[in-house]
């Protein structure tokens, strides 16, 4: 597949992007600085950014046209940017827009597990002890997914992972679940982002959540 890919060089991207690259798909790998970057059969890198009130959604338009999907792995600015909360959301609105007009109807949404439930009404996010550091990402990654499940036009499908995503290795085997937090049996949520990034590329190449949002763990 041709596919866009938002924050290539992330955490969560750079997994992606391998991924992505090793099963043959190509990727344009969009991020604001790519010259981390190394060449790749399959891989254009874009420097761009979709930050501020400049970055309109033509930008997104431009980069997606005569794509197949988009994967967006958006975090406005990282974790200590001040408004990354409000960026954040500004931002996914900029890239919904964006794919609306490029016609581009498949995004794929690398999320959070803060709007994991816990028990019925009660979320990750919601509960004492929630790290204060991510708490403005992690509600504004709410937010988008409740603007989502409002989203008609667009093909969605947003992945949160375990409560744990840790580096480590590429196993390609994970569990699937819908809106619960996930736990083995000794009551823990983790998954790789390796394997993470294996279950997010199997949603690109067999869809089975559109218009949802699903989460993985081991």
């Amino acid at each position: 597949m041709n596919i866009v890919l938002i924050g290539a060089t992330g955490y969560v991207g750079r997994a992606l992007l391998q991924e992505a690259l090793q099963r043959g798909h190509r990727v344009t790998a969009v991020a604001r600085d790519t010259s981390s970057l190394q060449a790749h059969d399959g891989l254009t890198a874009k420097p761009a950014s979709i930050d501020g009130e400049a970055a309109a959604s033509a930008t997104i338009a431009a980069l997606a046209r005569g794509h197949d999907a988009v994967i967006a792995s958006y975090n406005a600015g990282g974790w200590k940017n001040p408004n990354v909360g409000r960026d954040t959301v500004a931002g996914y609105t900029r890239i919904v827009e964006g794919l609306k007009q490029a016609g581009v109807p498949r995004l794929l949404v690398v999320g959070g597990a803060g709007s994991l439930e816990i028990a019925p009404g009660q979320q990750v996010l919601d509960q004492p002890g929630f790290p204060a550091e991510y708490r403005d990402g992690a509600e504004a990654m709410r937010t988008v997914l409740a603007t989502l499940r409002e989203e008609n036009s667009l093909d969605w499908s947003f992945l949160s992972p375990a409560a744990h995503l840790v580096p480590g290795e590429r196993s390609g085997r994970y569990r699937v679940g819908g809106d619960q937090l996930l736990v083995d049996d000794k009551g823990e949520s983790n998954i790789s982002v390796q394997d993470y990034a294996v279950a997010l590329i199997d949603e690109l190449e067999q869809p089975a959540h559109s218009r949802k949002r699903f989460t993985v763990a081991y």
